[in-house]
């Protein structure tokens, strides 16, 4: 196994497709994220590299966002990831653009 400098065991690199790191189900580190369609502090949705993902929980609060690395943590009680997947791509792909996404912009 190849050690990458700067990474703890566990953690995902910058680049790769999509990990999901789950820890004691209160912290989730996740990359291969594009963007984030919803989020409350009951359940988040993200557009992954994998499709759509949906986590839901109590508490859950976003400790990172990074759309250009594609990098996501959240904190907070984890009771279930769900994929689905992915709509069409298409004119009516751009309703489904992340909440921060058309924020921030």
């Amino acid at each position: 196994m190849r050690e990458e400098r700067g990474l703890r065991p566990g953690e995902p690199r910058a680049g790769s497709d999509h990990t999901v790191l789950i820890t004691n189900r209160e912290q989730v580190q996740i990359s291969g994220v594009s963007s984030v369609t919803s989020f409350d502090d009951q359940e988040i949705i993200l557009d992954t590299e994998a499709g759509n993902l949906t986590i839901r929980g109590e508490d859950l609060h976003i400790k990172q966002l990074d759309l250009e690395s594609g990098r996501f943590a959240v904190e907070g009680t984890v009771t279930s990831l769900v994929y689905t997947d992915r709509p069409a791509r298409g004119p009516g792909r751009a309703r489904s653009r992340g909440i921060l996404e058309r924020l921030l912009k």
